[in-house]
């Protein structure tokens, strides 16, 4: 591997084609993409404002139990907080955007003093024209909230089309209102609200507002599995623990934190592999179709040098949930970091970048693919890229320089420049930008004015 693999930290996996052929997961029945947006709110004064999300977080938490449905992730929304609410024509617009198959929004509103629901539905699926439903309004009186949200997803489910079996409808009621208590489920959302700001001030407004909730409803199992996730993004490895198991605990049948034990004993210092496969064959055991827990399981088992474990989790997570761009980028460092696949390669970055364009590490993969085939031009586009939607991302920016000095040496002296400047101060950066100044003195002396 040339020294833009190192720098891409790539994970090293051996593995035989074979194998992948032999692991293939069986087909499953074909799924489509949900997109759930947040019920715009009309009417509503300061202090009801988040019901619009409430309603949306509702059916997020409660479709989830549907192996037919596959969620596009919230965080993948970048306008979510546009001041006009979803309307048909911006909901469709986000649809197509990413790619979804079915679009979930509405309105609450309040008028003449009662609060109502009014739940809406695009189905893109039929290749003409936008198929538009309109679910029975919903009316919610005081104090009746989480009441009223629970038959909510079944009629979903109605509208899309969807056979639930019974035992499926009563996991998504209890999802569907998580909580008794709305003053409880009123902090959870705001919570949820702040940690979508995705930063730290709004990561520790999140951990006091979850915390609320907790204290307002010890029982809620969903608020505790959040309260750990914010901890987890904030670097509190073992408050995240504590709150996984806590959710554990009050509810062993509920497999998202199950996950996210996963996640930690795989990122753990000692990297304690052998704990983080058990931690994701147990949420598999409760939900069999937790693509995300698939692909966990398939990072688990490539940690461990069982790459015929790894591909085979792959390939049932793409099998479950095949709008997950990172599963693509894994079969893609198999395909070519191990087994010099070029095309097969090429096609799974091509297909994570298809279903989510600003998901870095695919154009990093494939622009990396395509300078170690001599395609220059085209490594320097996918680098180009990363940098217009993160002007300091460092990686790109020295690679993108490297690449620079085979096709145009006097721009690679300003992009040594520039990186430099920007890594100069950064600690994690002092090996790169010692190698970068090495570079720059080089190019300087063979280029001189």
């Amino acid at each position: 591997m040339a020294l833009r693999g190192t720098r891409s930290s790539w994970s090293a996996l051996a593995g035989l084609l074979a194998a992948l052929l032999l692991f293939a997961a069986p087909a499953a029945a074909k799924s489509r993409s949900v997109l759930i947006l947040p019920f715009t709110p009309i009417d509503l004064g300061r202090e009801e404002q988040w019901l619009g999300e409430g309603v949306a977080e509702s059916l997020r938490l409660s479709l989830a139990q549907l192996p037919s449905l596959v969620q596009i992730e919230r965080g993948r929304l970048r306008s979510a907080t546009q001041l006009d609410g979803w309307d048909e024509q911006s909901a469709l617009a986000a649809a197509r955007a990413l790619n979804a198959d079915l679009t979930v929004y509405g309105e609450v509103r309040r008028s003449s003093g009662e609060l109502s629901i009014q739940p809406r539905l695009v189905d893109l699926t039929g290749g003409g024209n936008p198929a538009r439903t309109n679910l029975d309004a919903i009316a919610v009186p005081e104090g009746k909230l989480m009441e009223r949200l629970r038959p909510l997803p079944v009629a979903y489910a109605k509208a899309m089309k969807i056979t639930v079996s019974e035992a499926e409808a009563g996991r998504m009621q209890k999802f569907a209102a998580p909580t008794t208590s709305t003053r409880a489920y009123e902090a959870y959302i705001k919570g949820q609200i702040a940690s979508y700001r995705n930063n730290q001030e709004g990561n520790e407004t999140a951990v006091e507002l979850l915390g609320r909730a907790v204290e307002l409803d010890p029982q809620f199992v969903v608020a505790q599995y959040a309260l750990g996730v914010v901890h987890q993004t904030l670097g509190n490895r073992w408050k995240a623990a504590a709150q996984f198991r806590a959710s554990t605990q009050l509810d062993p049948s509920y497999p998202e934190p199950y996950k996210a034990l996963g996640d930690l004993f795989l990122t753990a210092p000692r990297r304690l592999f052998d704990q983080a496969i058990e931690a994701y064959a147990k949420a598999l055991e409760l939900r069999p179709f937790y693509s995300d827990a698939y692909a966990g399981l398939g990072d688990a088992n490539a940690a461990k040098g069982d790459i015929d474990g790894a591909v085979n989790a792959y390939q049932k997570a793409l099998a479950n949930n095949p709008y997950n761009p990172r599963v693509h980028v894994s079969l893609g460092k198999i395909y070519y970091g191990e087994k010099q696949l070029y095309y097969e390669a090429v096609n799974s970055y091509k297909k994570a970048i298809d279903l989510d364009p600003r998901y870095v590490e695919a154009r990093l993969g494939l622009a990396e693919v395509y300078e170690e085939k001599g395609l220059y031009q085209d490594a320097i586009g996918e680098y180009k890229k990363v940098v217009e939607q993160d002007d300091k991302h460092t990686g790109a920016l020295y690679n993108m320089a490297l690449v620079y000095e085979k096709v145009d040496p006097r721009e690679a002296i300003a992009l040594w420049e520039r990186y430099i400047k920007l890594a100069g101060p950064l600690p994690t950066e002092k090996d790169w930008v010692d190698v970068a100044v090495l570079h720059l003195r080089k190019l300087k002396s063979q280029y001189k004015d």
